[in-house]
């Protein structure tokens, strides 16, 4: 595999040391800043983030385009850009050399932060929720890049499953056929991101961060090139009400439906219906499955650099 010349993706001075110095970093997307949260909140949840980090003795890694140049531990002021700025693209792998050859501005996806993260020799990763398969996906073909991606990107993922609005078991069975591991922490149910169970559930799960150490450990030591995804659920006292998400989840679809949305509209409109028809609760939910799956991930990342 060709590498990535500097130019194309730069290190940021501290995540470039911590990682010649063997210490750990902890990588972090960039389009829950950008796309996934509103304005002032976005910045407010990205600082608080690395902070969160470095007091678990964790160099962050906030991954994201700047004029083009894949930049692998964004800077506050790089930060506070893309939060801030209208112009700002949503960058999945695919997207990169576009964002590059056009001097964008861009937050990156699940699957380009977990690919730049590898090549710049980050091994773990916290996001909220993981793109997956798509309802109605047998006639569409909608499914996440962040699935096939991760079928070759040996990395550690901490999420809290997939978005509740896509098809779980559909996206579970991608996994399998893809070689993807899944494992549980301290928990058999697949979380399903806003609620602690998704209904179904995981053939195996782990107890601790030196759990998933061991795991990755394993994983590399076969040369299997697929990342091990860790499922790790909100706390059952900070999910939305399990039955009441079913509900509003139906309507949201509904509308959905009536309204004609499909492709790569439908995400977005599904999670702003949510939001509303919570009066802004999911938003709460959101924040606090993404905090816990930072915190997680940082515990991890010692774990694997010790």
């Amino acid at each position: 595999m060709q590498s990535p010349s500097a130019a194309a993706v730069r290190l940021g001075d501290e995540v470039a040391a911590a990682i010649a110095d063997g210490r750990p970093v902890l990588a972090l997307e960039s389009t829950i800043l950008t796309h996934g949260l509103p304005r002032p909140r976005n910045l407010e949840v990205g600082l608080e983030s690395e902070e969160l980090v470095r007091q678990a003795g964790v160099v962050p890694a906030t991954i994201g385009v700047i004029d083009g140049v894949a930049t692998v531990g964004l800077g506050t002021a790089e930060i506070e850009r893309l939060c801030t700025t209208d112009a700002v693209v949503k960058v999945s792998v695919r997207d990169l050399p576009i964002a590059r050859a056009k001097c964008l501005d861009g937050g990156t996806t699940v699957a380009a932060t977990a690919w730049l993260a590898h090549r710049a020799g980050i091994r773990v990763m916290s996001t909220g929720g993981l793109g997956g398969v798509h309802r109605g996906a047998s006639e569409t073909f909608d499914e996440s890049a962040d699935l096939t991606t991760l079928a070759t990107t040996p990395i550690t993922l901490v999420s809290a499953g997939v978005k509740s609005i896509l098809d779980i078991g559909a996206t579970l069975e991608r996994l399998e056929t893809l070689n993807i591991p899944v494992v549980g922490y301290r928990t058999n149910r697949y979380p399903g991101f806003y609620v602690a169970d998704s209904g179904f559930a995981l053939d195996y799960r782990i107890e601790s961060p030196a759990d998933a150490a061991a795991l990755a450990r394993a994983r590399d030591e076969l040369g299997s090139a697929a990342a091990v995804l860790v499922a790790n659920p909100v706390d059952e006292a900070k999910q939305l009400d399990p039955a009441f998400h079913d509900s509003v989840l139906a309507e949201a679809l509904a509308a959905a439906s009536d309204a004609g949305i499909s492709g790569h509209e439908t995400t977005p409109f599904l999670l702003d219906q949510v939001q509303r028809a919570t009066g802004g609760r999911s938003l709460e939910v959101n924040l606090e499955v993404y905090r816990g799956n930072v915190a997680l991930g940082a515990e991890i990342a010692r774990a694997v650099a010790g």
